[in-house]
């Protein structure tokens, strides 16, 4: 804290974390490393499996590599400074430095919600117009919505961010959070946040409501012709290629709608900050890994193209020996 004209003035934040027992603490750094890691390994491998194998050259996993991508970043934004807060005493983190925290975790987890949604419109093309399938998702298009999707995540996190922190902060400087989130920031803000609270609730509701729309009318379609194909072979083989993203929809946007959207405690019991801090861990830091662990271990053309790659791999090996 910084004194100007009499007022105290913040230029970092204190995290009160997840817990000041140091075992427990030791214990949750380990559980973060391991799951950081797995996270980062699971996913960049998503993403390398994909340019390596020809049969993924297709929209659906262009789509799988840009949300790999995602996750990659998103866990990045704020698992590695939970994990450095869990070791060290001083849990702060600079005012600059919470805001590009805020924005990039913000920013790409809205551009998942747009790509998500793209991803159901790729899945609705492929199963209810096979036949326009490479006209319909060319090239030009799929790279027009990844992109799309990170602009569009970055400009609506851009909003808020600045919103957020053109408030007043000069009184506590504790947030009660292992990271940099909205809540957190207005609880301790000494200006009035009523403006931000209806921008979040409004403008990312709206995001929630347009793309959780978009999956739920694709997925109508989808559901509808898979009814029509007379095999039940063929109705599972068509409903198989929707599992891993139906999962990751759920998960993704269950616990958005369970964290932000829900009604709040009237009391502000500890219990009920004890249940956000469980609910954040699950979205910040579980969430990525789970989306890559749904895709290489309920994909079928996935672990296939992975066992083609390691017997590649070892063949090389042996002519190499």
């Amino acid at each position: 804290m910084s004194e100007e004209n009499g007022t105290i003035v913040i230029n970092e934040f204190i995290f009160v974390g997840l817990t000041d027992d140091p075992k427990l603490r030791t214990i949750l750094f380990v559980l973060f490393l391991a799951v950081y890691i797995t996270t980062l390994v699971g996913n960049l491998g998503i993403i390398a499996l994909v340019r390596a194998s020809p049969r993924l050259h297709t929209p659906m996993y262009f789509f799988l590599g840009g949300l790999s991508f995602l996750d990659v970043v998103c866990s990045s934004a704020v698992t590695p400074k939970t994990m450095v807060s869990l070791l060290e005493n001083n849990k702060s983190i600079s005012l600059i430095g919470c805001a590009i925290q805020i924005y990039f975790f913000t920013g790409l987890g809205s551009a998942e919600c747009f790509l998500l949604a793209a991803m159901a419109y790729d899945r609705y093309v492929a199963i209810c117009k096979p036949l326009l399938y490479p006209i319909l998702m060319s090239v030009r298009l799929c790279i027009l919505l990844v992109g799309g999707s990170y602009v569009l995540g970055l400009l609506h996190s851009l909003v808020h961010t600045i919103f957020a922190f053109r408030l007043s902060f000069s009184g506590s400087n504790r947030l009660n959070n292992f990271f940099c989130d909205f809540p957190a920031l207005f609880s301790i803000s000494s200006s009035d946040t009523y403006t931000n609270e209806l921008l979040i609730f409004y403008v990312a509701g709206l995001v929630e409501i347009i793309t959780i729309l978009t999956v739920l009318i694709s997925y109508s379609y989808i559901f509808a012709a898979i009814v029509r194909i007379r095999s039940a072979a063929g109705r599972l083989k068509a409903f198989s290629t929707c599992t891993s993203h139906l999962t990751t929809v759920t998960i993704f946007h269950g616990a958005i709608l369970i964290l932000h959207f829900r009604p709040k405690s009237s009391n502000g019991s500890s219990v009920q900050d004890v249940g956000d801090k469980i609910l954040s861990v699950f979205y910040t830091i579980v969430t990525p890994l789970l989306n890559a662990l749904i895709y290489s271990l309920r994909n079928k053309e996935v672990k296939d193209a992975l066992g083609v790659l390691q017997r590649k791999m070892y063949n090389k090996m042996m002519r190499q020996w």
